[in-house]
């Protein structure tokens, strides 16, 4: 059955769901072959986000620190654990 067309998490789901089904009869997704189930979820998750026309969010880049002068930046908090008070 072909994929759905749809920009919300519940259609992205069942894609996700439909692609790994197919994985578990057939043992590949479209042409590859992953070698387990947890590469195939993986696998079937960028396919549907792609068909939504959305970024993988088990993709997104890591925020890191900036680092200055003196190696890496420092975050002062406030002693009650809140928002930063500055960054140097």
């Amino acid at each position: 059955m072909p994929l759905k067309s749809g920009k919300s998490q519940k259609t992205i789901s069942s894609n996700i769901g439909e692609l790994v089904h197919t994985f578990k009869e057939k043992g590949k997704i479209g042409t590859s072959k992953p070698k387990s189930t947890a590469a195939a979820v993986k696998q079937a998750a960028a396919i549907a986000y792609s068909k939504a026309g959305q970024n993988n969010p088990s993709n997104a880049p890591k925020k890191e620190l900036k680092k200055g002068k003196n190696g890496p930046a420092k975050v002062i908090r406030k002693r009650d654990g809140n928002d930063p008070v500055g960054i140097y």
